[in-house]
């Protein structure tokens, strides 16, 4: 018996002391900014069309992004948000394909990433994000020819600050309904409601959206369930729609079909 109670207190205590830990390193769980899987193409077609710029936060830091410019005045500008790993170049891909799209764009690095100062959280991004708003509306940029970008964690940062706003669109590329609920799925024995600090609850914000959004999922998504784009999808307001990529993972094919699709939707805001 006393055998039984001593591996029953010595699992309890392995138990407590593993979420000590995960508690203590969840940001570390959540946040890559070193990780390349994301790479497809270092080669920016016309980087002399790209400029380099630097956005400073209200908290002082100075945030690198890239902004691209075509015209500022006739066409939209997206602005995009990346996601929880990889750095600027890992999206080059996807800008090159932007500069098709016919319009101008601005691509922020969050804090901890691409050699930026600071520490990613919540909070954190979504000054980040605001931060980028405001070097946008200095540069002449209007609100309403704004169009947010999430890509993964990034959807969440785009919901964040497009509510009750009067943005021209929003793109979500493979949205999650919640860190929490990403949190369940990846460790169902942990009680991660108390655990986690950065919750990204975009599912209570998302009906908060007045303007047209567009939700891209991959219908092989490893690691944000499918099902979490279609919830979302029917949380928002319309006008909304949903394009699923059949053979899509995470990170979608940009491929004629989603560009395609892209480009339709752009053109709809005008």
């Amino acid at each position: 018996m006393n055998y039984l109670i001593n591996t029953l207190i010595a699992l309890v205590l392995i138990y407590i002391f593993f979420l000590f830990v995960i508690f203590i390193f969840q940001r570390n769980l959540l946040y890559h900014p070193s990780v390349n899987n994301y790479l497809k193409d270092n080669d920016l077609k016309k980087p002399d069309e790209i400029q380099k710029v630097e956005i400073t936060t209200k908290d002082q830091l100075k945030l690198v992004a890239w902004f691209y410019k075509k015209n500022l005045k006739t066409k939209k500008t997206i602005l995009f948000f990346h996601g929880n790993a990889g750095s600027l170049e890992n999206r080059t891909y996807k800008l090159n394909s932007f500069k098709n799209l016919n319009v101008n764009y601005l691509i922020v690095a969050w804090r901890g990433f691409s050699g930026n100062q600071g520490k990613p959280y919540e909070k954190g991004l979504y000054e980040d994000a605001e931060s980028a708003v405001r070097w946008l509306k200095n540069e002449g940029v209007l609100e309403e020819n704004i169009i947010l970008y999430g890509e993964s964690l990034g959807t969440a940062v785009a919901i964040e600050i497009g509510q009750n706003k009067k943005y021209a669109g929003i793109i979500l590329e493979s949205p999650f309904t919640s860190m929490i609920n990403m949190g369940k799925k990846y460790y169902p024995f942990a009680p991660v409601s108390f655990l986690l600090k950065d919750k990204f609850e975009s599912y209570k914000k998302v009906s908060k959206i007045f303007f047209p959004i567009l939700i891209i999922h991959g219908k092989v998504d490893k690691i944000v369930p499918y099902e979490m784009g279609r919830k979302i999808y029917e949380l928002s307001n319309d006008p909304k729609f949903f394009y699923t990529q059949e053979y899509g993972d995470h990170m979608v094919e940009y491929d004629e079909k989603l560009l395609s699709e892209l480009n339709n939707f752009i053109k709809s805001l005008n």
